[in-house]
């Protein structure tokens, strides 16, 4: 339908898409967007309004509908596909869509394609490095493990490509937990040569499985959310059961190895109060943990900074308890 702010009068062959990393204060826009999470709060006043995740392609942003009771809004839900009419403001130095009007597009009206987010790296390219590492791998063992998913899984290695890393904050994007896995894998390259004491085997498949427990924790795009399972278990115990299930198809497999190798995905979150059972209690463990951290934290700051060409100050940040900003050079 075409879009007035009198509301829809006819309908439209072609939605505008006005990608989310686009948008600037000020604009007023007319787009569809996949309404990710929908919830219902009240103003200090007592007044109902309800707060959306908005998202395509190229990242999320929040929603307000200020009026859910207007005639301009009508009934849908969350995970609604959603064509809105309304202004782009700056709040507390973040963009949020004051939304007007809104409806239920027809299907037709919108490529699924524009609302998942993906990875800008090559996922082919990506996964062939992967596969570099898992060669490098010389116990016999552990290297029939890592083949056991990452070369003779066709299903797992479909899921692994697409999946992301998380529901939200740091590669939450199809690719992402492949990326992430990757990137991890690189930083174990540089901790072995630096550090004779690690066995390269054992960290690079820490590296490896520490995330697999993710390809059945969450679902796939576009809901990206924990599944039932994943609520209930959790990725570490899920993933350190996906390492028994290839143990146990391998003959022989020496039972100090596989513990050795589920401690440091068991410990790969560092703290109890961060969800690990265990403390890292081995070298491999702490060297994991540490570049499981750095890149979860790099990626988000520059997913925070992205689309931001300002050195000022964005404002308190509650995952690193400071206020943030660029350096100017």
């Amino acid at each position: 339908m075409l879009y007035t702010e009198e509301g829809f009068l006819t309908r439209k062959k072609e939605n505008m898409m006005r990608y989310i990393n686009t948008l600037r204060e000020g604009d007023t826009i007319r787009s569809i967007y996949l309404c990710k999470t929908k919830r219902s709060a009240e103003t200090r006043n007592g007044k109902p309004y309800d707060n959306l995740t908005l998202q395509d392609k190229t990242g999320t942003l929040d929603g307000k509908v200020w009026d859910p009771n207007s005639g301009g809004i009508a009934d849908y839900d969350e995970m609604d596909f959603i064509e809105i009419f309304g202004e782009v403001v700056s709040y507390n130095n973040n963009l949020q869509l004051n939304i007007k009007q809104l409806r239920k597009p027809y299907e037709d009206e919108y490529n699924i394609a524009d609302y998942m987010p993906t990875s800008e790296n090559n996922v082919e390219g990506m996964y062939q490095e992967l596969l570099n590492f898992v060669m490098q791998i010389e116990n016999k063992y552990l290297r029939q493990l890592a083949e056991y998913y990452f070369v003779k899984h066709d299903a797992f290695i479909k899921t692994f490509k697409e999946h992301s890393a998380a529901k939200s904050v740091h590669h939450s994007f199809a690719g992402g937990l492949l990326e992430h896995t990757l990137s991890i894998l690189r930083l174990c390259e540089y901790y072995a040569k630096a550090y004779p004491l690690l066995s390269k085997d054992l960290l690079y498949s820490a590296a490896l499985f520490h995330d697999i427990g993710k390809t059945k924790e969450l679902s796939t795009f576009p809901e990206n959310d924990y599944t039932d399972e994943g609520q209930l278990l959790g990725h570490i115990v899920m993933g350190v059961e996906m390492i028994s299930e290839g143990v146990r198809s391998i003959e022989g497999f020496p039972e100090k190895i596989a513990n050795e190798l589920k401690h440091c995905v068991i410990a790969h979150h560092g703290e109890l109060e961060f969800g690990s059972p265990k403390k890292p209690a081995l070298p491999e463990a702490v060297a994991l943990h540490y570049a499981d951290a750095t890149d979860a934290k790099m990626q988000t700051l520059k997913e925070i900074f992205k689309d931001k060409d300002t050195d000022e100050w964005l404002g308190f940040n509650r995952l690193f308890d400071s206020n943030l900003r660029k350096s100017s050079l």
